[in-house]
């Protein structure tokens, strides 16, 4: 029997499934009876409900349906996983389970892995492309990185694509979505047999969308934050023989974002260590609101940017995997190449135009680079005393940026007096003429990941198991960088090279202090670009056994090793005392699950209670950076110490009938510090106190969907949906500053989106209907320090206002 997901408007099947090393098979196209849902997840088939791993699986049609076909979408879907928002998809990330890495630096790895057709994507930002054409996208909770490895330190995400058919047949789908900002999406599969041995099916797809924020700057006066993507993706598949089966898969697409700009939307507050701390500062306040729009808080959706945010991405990859039996056993060979290339364009001073005591700062960062990758493994038939898979696995990866800040200063003009309580401009006759200072940082990361792996399920008895899995990992970084400058250092930190790395490195042996050895080596600058390196080896594994207490019920209790490799942080303003490599991130993780089935299959309710405790997180500490005299709170990547994550969780699946399912999970996790690892110190309050809550991890959160099929006796028949989500407040800042953790801190909020189908009784032709955000909740994605004069970023998701769209879909 094979493997199908029920879904309408945005449906939700919530499950357990076992994955092999970076790929899980391919879902079949026939449907199960009602309640079984059927995989072949290690290569034999198995139910859900029969394999101990926590994990919540997503339809294609589910993915499809959401409010964007990405994996920001699939968040609002699966309660572990959070979504960060950022303003270019290179700086943004996935947690689960209250863990994850943020970070500006391009020699980390990220700590949720994403796994596509079987290929392990090395860089954190292609995750965030569209999703097209997918069968299913399996979310696994926890450390996983026995088998899947690399990058998989909080878990993974496996999307699996659909597989070419024997038959001519395809699928074509055209959107428009109104209401905030117009939005146009058109996408169409075509599968076509090329001989009874050879099979093609091909994907394309185009999206774009106007934006939800307004910029009222006079060179834009629009909409943006929007977007413009297309994309094709082809697959060939061809039997060779009866026991060997060939993939080809070759990829490309093109963003075009207008996005994603901040907007400024908390008021300036004094500090905590201030008369007044948390109040607001009305003086600063009333300075920038003689430019900026009104501040709004969560309702806030203009702009005055004279540069639009940009990023223009362009990303292709092929892959080839052989699967052949030899003997009883079956040989996999997974060999892949991928490429990526990223351009973020950004107004960093949030203003049209300089002003006197306001430079105007405009970045653009160009990103490239590449990775090959190769597996090779084998698994053993089922059903024996043993069953195994074990294997070996080599990536390399090359990532190169060069980050340019160019900023504008003026000072006022000799003898002008100027008026108080407005900004004057550049521009203005009571200024001195403008003067422009520029930072471009070169760097580079190369990164080596080998690897062997294997493991093994005992059946001890029938209902009986014992698991058992081990990896040995090679990790090897080599790093390049240079920082030049213009005179006066007006737009970055000083010049940064071979020459004073290396003075640095002399001054610190001779006993100088760190910082003061800084600041001496930056006058030995010989242009040439520094280089320093590390590696690391590992060994993680899996142990834990499983009893079948029925057919019906099933429990199981494990423990993981994690692992996630060295890395540095690699970013425009690195210093010398910046420049040391992190110490690899380790795990204990313990989790225990009870998978039920109840009503014969129509109703699931699977249980899972989890403990994780990572030694030498990797994360974004508190720190200060002072340039052109000014001096702010930045997040620096550090080993930030220990950090721990518990909590539980449900997932449900109830379906009476074939017209009606309920679907939904929820979750409680607390995440937090143990014993926190500052940097050096400078003050008592940059150390963040134990005990604090983890950001990105809200303490709950749950989504509900129900699907209703009203059967007419026609030719057509009506489908209603309607999903909703909620969520608890979270933080987003990793600081001891109350008044900073306090600002940063996101309320909690539910969103309820709805949908009526019409279609025909075959499924061939569909008509839909739906209103995201029905009852038109605000919300604020992220928040962030650095705005003008102290003020409050915010990024605003496109779902924090109702919008309604019409979808129609054939298929053929």
């Amino acid at each position: 029997m094979k493997f199908v997901l029920y879904s309408s408007a945005a449906a939700l099947a919530l499950a357990a499934s076992p994955v092999l090393a970076q790929q899980a098979p391919q879902a079949a196209a026939d449907a199960p009876e009602i309640g079984e849902i059927v995989v072949t997840a290690q290569l034999r088939t198995e139910r859900l409900q029969d394999v101990p791993v926590a994990i919540s699986v997503v339809s294609g049609e589910a993915v499809s349906n959401a409010s964007r076909s990405s994996l920001e979408g699939v968040t609002a879907l699966v309660p572990s996983l959070n979504f960060v928002k950022a303003g270019t998809a290179l700086n943004q990330t996935l947690f689960l389970r209250g863990l994850g890495t943020t970070s500006f630096s391009i020699a980390v790895e990220p700590s949720v892995s994403t796994v596509l057709d079987g290929v392990v994507l090395s860089r954190a930002a292609e995750a965030f492309s569209d999703l097209a054409d997918v069968a299913r996208l399996e979310v696994l909770r926890g450390p996983q990185g026995t088998l899947f490895g690399r990058n998989a330190s909080a878990g993974v995400i496996n999307i699996v694509s659909v597989m070419p058919g024997d038959t001519v047949g395809g699928n074509g789908e055209v959107a428009f979505f109104g209401g905030n900002g117009n939005e146009f999406r058109a996408r169409g599969s075509v599968d076509l047999p090329l001989s009874p041995t050879v099979r093609s099916r091909t994907t394309v797809f185009y999206n774009k969308y106007d934006g939800n924020i307004f910029n009222v700057a006079p060179n834009v006066n629009r909409r943006v934050n929007g977007f413009e993507h297309w994309g094709i993706r082809s697959i060939l598949q061809a039997d060779l023989g009866e026991n060997a089966k060939f993939t080809l898969i070759g990829d490309y697409h093109k963003n075009d974002d207008d996005c994603c700009a901040d907007v400024i939307g908390g008021p300036p507050l004094f500090g905590a260590t201030s008369t007044t701390p948390g109040a607001v500062n009305t003086t600063n306040l009333a300075l920038i609101q003689t430019i900026l729009p009104a501040l709004r808080g969560k309702d806030s959706r203009t702009i005055n940017q004279n540069l639009i945010t940009r990023t223009i991405e362009t990303g292709y990859g092929f892959s080839g995997q052989l699967d052949a039996g030899i003997g009883d056993h079956t040989l996999t060979s997974i060999t892949a190449y991928r490429n990526f290339a990223n351009n973020e364009i950004r107004d960093g001073d949030f203003y049209p135009q300089a002003y006197i005591g306001a430079p105007q700062s405009h970045d653009t960062g160009p990103q490239t680079g590449w990775s090959f990758s190769q597996e090779l493994r084998i698994a053993s038939p089922g059903k024996q005393f043993i069953d195994y898979v074990a294997g070996a696995y080599y990536a390399y990866t090359f990532t190169q940026r060069v980050f340019r800040r160019d900023n504008t200063l003026c000072a006022a003009a000799a003898g002008a007096t100027l008026p108080t309580g407005v900004l004057t401009p550049c521009s203005s006759p009571l200024a001195a003429p403008s003067t422009t200072a520029f930072g471009q940082a070169t760097y580079s990361n190369a990164a080596k990941n080998l690897a062997f792996f294997a493991q093994a399920t005992m059946n001890v008895s029938d209902s009986f198991r014992l698991i058992g899995g081990l990896r040995y990992t090679r990790d090897q970084l080599d790093e390049k960088f240079i920082r030049i400058t213009s005179p006066g250092n007006g737009a970055s930190q000083p010049p940064f090279d071979a020459g004073v790395w290396n003075r640095y490195l002399e001054l610190v042996a001779a006993g100088t202090a760190p910082t003061a050895a800084q600041s001496t080596a930056a006058a030995s600058t010989n242009g040439v670009p520094l280089t320093t390196a590390t590696s690391a080896n590992n060994v993680s594994g899996r142990a834990g056994l499983q009893y079948d207490f029925s057919r019906e019920v099933m429990g199981y209790a494990t423990y993981t090793r994690g692992y996630k490799g060295p890395a540095f942080n690699l970013f425009f303003n690195l210093q010398p005392t910046g420049l040391k490599a992190l110490e690899p991130e380790t795990s204990d993780a313990f989790e225990v699950g009870l998978k039920n089935t109840f009503m014969g299959g129509k109703l699931t309710v699977n249980l899972a209670g989890f403990y994780a405790k990572y030694h030498n997180f990797q994360a974004n500490n508190p720190d200060t950076l002072t340039v052109g005299g000014v001096t702010a709170t930045i997040a620096r990547f550090t080993n930030a110490g220990t950090v721990s994550t518990r909590g539980f969780e449900m997932d449900m699946t109830f379906r009476p009938t074939r017209d009606f399912t309920l679907s939904g999970g929820a979750a409680y996790t607390d995440a937090q510090i143990d014993q926190f690892n500052p940097p050096p110190v400078r003050t008592p309050n940059d150390i963040v106190p134990n005990g604090t809550t983890l950001p990105f991890a809200p303490k709950f959160k749950g989504s509900l969907n129900a699907d209703y099929r009203i059967r007419l006796g026609g030719p057509i028949d009506i489908g209603l949906n309607v999903q909703g989500t909620y969520q608890s407040s979270q933080s987003l800042f990793l600081t001891p500053d109350p008044v900073i953790r306090n600002a940063t801190t996101i309320a909690g909020y539910g969103i309820v989106n709805a949908g009526i189908t019409l279609m025909d009784q075959d499924d061939r032709y569909k008509l839909s209907f739906v209103v995201r955000n029905l009852f038109d909740t605000s919300y604020i994605a992220a928040i962030s320090t650095g705005g003008p004069s102290g003020a409050y970023r915010y990024q605003i998701a496109r779902d924090a206002d109702r919008y309604w769209g019409i979808i129609g879909r054939v298929n053929f």
